[in-house]
Parts: C-alpha cells; structure tokens; sequence
C-alpha cells in the first residue's frame, strides 16, 4: 500500500521529496490497514467466549456508541454512533462485545444500511435474543466535504429484528429509552 500512496500523491502532482510528505505514504498505508482492521477478525475471536447464562429477559440497551468507517464508494469517513437493544433468552453478552463487533464491520469499506443489518443480525445469531433492535446515525464525509456539500446532514438507519419488528410496543420502549 506504502508504494501506491507515493502513486497517488505522485499523481496529485506533489513531490513526495518534499518534508512534509517524505512519510506520507508509509503512514497513510498503516493508517488505512487500521481503518480497515475488521477485515483481520472473526465474530468468535470478537465474541471470545463472553456469552453467560442469565435468567434475564428484559432488554438490555448499550447507546451512544461511537463508530467510523469508511464509505465504499469514495474511501472517506462516516463518523456517529450506534445504539443496540437486545432481549435475551437464556444468554447475555459481555458489555464490551457490543461495541467490539460494531467496530469489527465498521472497520471495513462499508455503506451504513449494510452495517446497520450486520450488527443487527450477527447479535441474533449469537446470542439466540428474542429480538434485537440497532440504530446507527452518522455524519459522512463524503456528502460533506464534495457533491452536494452539506455539512449538517446526517443519516439514521435501523434494523428491527424478532420482537423488535413483530411488537410496536417492544419497539417503542427502545426507541424511548435511547432518547431520554
């Protein structure tokens, strides 16, 4: 990657002689092999055995998670956080892992919509929930900074799953409890 940075900059008709920009490419390249790091892990390496058995079934709600990630189609940033609501069945997941696998997919060229329906579905398939409930809003940077340009946009995407979807009270429960 180091070699096709020094192409691009080359290209955007730098000199990569110049001091500012001597190290750039080998930091950008070890900058985007982070940025893309979800692509090095496996949910059981993420999920690492911190399943418990737990005789709760009321949700359980982990919000305001930051994220990043990188759009697929321009490779430049969307920024926000994600809220994730879950109601167990037998099974609990250890706190950190919400935001462990959030971070594994979006540690990958991605769209939002996807992103949203990944985290959503790989929680049900995990812990077996009854339902599973994710929102994602984010800032992307690639409708900021070229196209239209707009600066205070923002995008909110969901993923409904099980009781989430089948139950309008179980959804507006999630949906007041990550607004208060």
């Amino acid at each position: 990657m180091k070699e096709l940075f020094a192409q691009i900059i080359e290209k955007m008709g730098e000199d990569l002689a110049r001091p500012g920009l001597v190290d750039t490419p080998d930091r950008a390249a070890k900058a985007y092999e982070f940025l893309t790091s979800g692509y090095n892990s496996t949910i059981e390496d993420v999920v690492n055995d911190a399943l418990f058995p737990s005789d709760c079934n009321d949700m359980v709600i982990v919000r305001d998670i930051e994220l990043f990630s990188m759009c697929e189609h321009h490779m430049l940033p969307f920024i926000g956080k994600a809220h994730v609501g879950y109601i167990p069945k037998g099974k609990v997941l250890g706190l950190s892992k919400v935001a462990r696998i959030i971070d594994m997919y979006a540690r990958r060229l991605q769209i939002q919509e996807q992103l949203t329906h990944q985290v959503a579905e790989t929680i049900l398939n995990v812990t077996g929930a009854a339902g599973v409930a994710v929102i994602i809003e984010a800032k992307h940077l690639c409708m900021m900074m070229r196209g239209v340009e707009k600066q205070g946009s923002s995008m909110k995407t969901s993923a409904m799953l099980g009781c989430f979807r089948n139950s309008p009270a179980t959804r507006a429960e999630f949906l007041s409890l990550i607004e208060s």
